[in-house]
């Protein structure tokens, strides 16, 4: 067997990534001697030793930004984001994000790929409020980003959206990737293009006079993948400043009205069913009365 899979399958608590990094990075001996390729074929009575450096603290700050806390135990924690809060630190938002404010409220949080961070499973777009996993262990981090891979864990969002669709349910298959001219946007790509296999199921939930309420499930997560697919078919997000044509609705909203409402998932310890339920936030409410009342 190759010493990578090899390790996996002894050391449950690490992902395979992370084993093969401490192979390369030179943390492994086989039979007294440093192996740097994962590749090695080991057999019985072969010796051994991994070597687990210290994780490397992660250069930020954490910040007591409040969390609406849906779900958390040693293993995971799942958040209700509201509108505005980036996920993750990137350039232009190197502070006042979600990492910043798990690094504050997880104490003890443990080293995901070798780096005392929050292990992000999965993201939402700033402006995307709603339901968001986010692993504690490494050994948690691996198995949940491996049910989305797998499609055992489900999500279920809410948007509202432009215009009414001809039929009541459907299916988007359309593959995405880096818009050509704008790079801060996505588009519709083919997979020789750039473009990555990207599928949205959805189905109306009501139907809102000349808008309509539709539920979501991805089946694939690219970036912005339901605001790309639903502008696709003509029906962008209500407030997506970026996919619906400068469209406006007469409702100050602070993002678009797009809402993670549901994550279904396997604890990756306990192995049962978890389904955290996110409440959708006010704006979203307060656009579904106004356009009630406009019927």
């Amino acid at each position: 067997m190759r010493l990578d899979r090899y390790l996996a399958s002894q050391l449950t608590d690490l992902s395979r990534s992370r084993l093969q990094s401490l192979i390369e990075s030179g943390n492994v001996t086989l039979n007294g001697a440093v192996c740097t390729e994962k590749k090695t074929k080991v057999k019985t009575s072969d010796a051994i030793c991994v070597s687990i450096p210290a994780n490397k603290p992660l250069e930020l700050e954490p910040e007591a930004i409040p969390l609406d806390i849906l779900y958390e135990d040693d293993a995971l924690i799942i958040l209700n984001k509201p509108a505005g809060l980036v996920v993750h630190p990137a350039p232009g938002h190197e502070s006042g994000t979600l990492v910043n404010a798990l690094l504050a409220h997880c104490h003890d949080l443990a080293g995901i790929g070798g780096v005392e961070r929050p292990g992000i499973v999965h993201r939402l777009d700033k402006d995307t409020t709603g339901a968001i996993a986010v692993a504690k262990t490494d050994f948690a981090h691996q198995h949940l980003q491996a049910q989305l891979k797998a499609k055992t864990a489900q999500r279920e969002y809410w948007g509202i959206v432009y215009g009414r669709p001809a039929t009541n349910e459907g299916t988007i298959d359309q593959p995405i990737g880096r818009h050509p001219v704008d790079r801060k946007k996505m588009a519709i790509a083919p997979l020789d293009k750039n473009g990555r296999n990207a599928v949205t199921h959805w189905r109306v939930i009501e139907e809102l006079g000349n808008y309509t309420l539709m539920e979501f499930r991805l089946e694939t997560g690219r970036t912005h993948q339901i605001r790309v697919h639903s502008s696709h078919i003509g029906h962008p997000i209500v407030g997506d400043r970026t996919y619906s044509s400068n469209r406006s609705v007469k409702v100050n909203l602070s993002g678009q009205a797009l809402h993670a409402r549901k994550l279904s998932l396997i604890h990756p310890v306990t192995e049962k069913e978890i389904e955290a339920i996110a409440p959708l936030p006010a704006e979203f409410t307060k656009l579904l009365d106004v356009l009630r009342r406009r019927i």
